[in-house]
């Protein structure tokens, strides 16, 4: 079956599209995409993932057509991001 596998670092954004056995998990299919090669930062232990932006286990079985997507940790420093005004309707 086919599925899609999506995964960005702060420098560039990844989109596999991948054939996977029948009856694979959401973990079975990033093992498969090679991604953990080449991202070798991703930790599937500590790291979201989901399907079509639903998040889900790791043990998760796909179906043909899936979009499977691997969050990254939020990392921004509340004290250093600069804060909106949510009460300016000025513009």
């Amino acid at each position: 079956m086919n599925v899609g596998i999506a995964y960005a670092d702060k420098f560039k954004q990844t989109w596999l599209k991948l054939e996977v056995p029948d009856g694979s998990t959401i973990k079975e299919a990033i093992e498969f995409s090679g991604l953990l090669k080449q991202f070798p930062d991703i930790d599937l232990e500590n790291q979201a993932v989901g399907i079509f932006g639903k998040i889900s286990k790791l043990d998760t079985k796909v179906a043909d057509g899936d979009r499977v997507e691997i969050y990254r940790p939020i990392t921004a420093d509340p004290e250093t991001v600069e804060r909106r005004d949510r009460n300016n309707d000025d513009e």
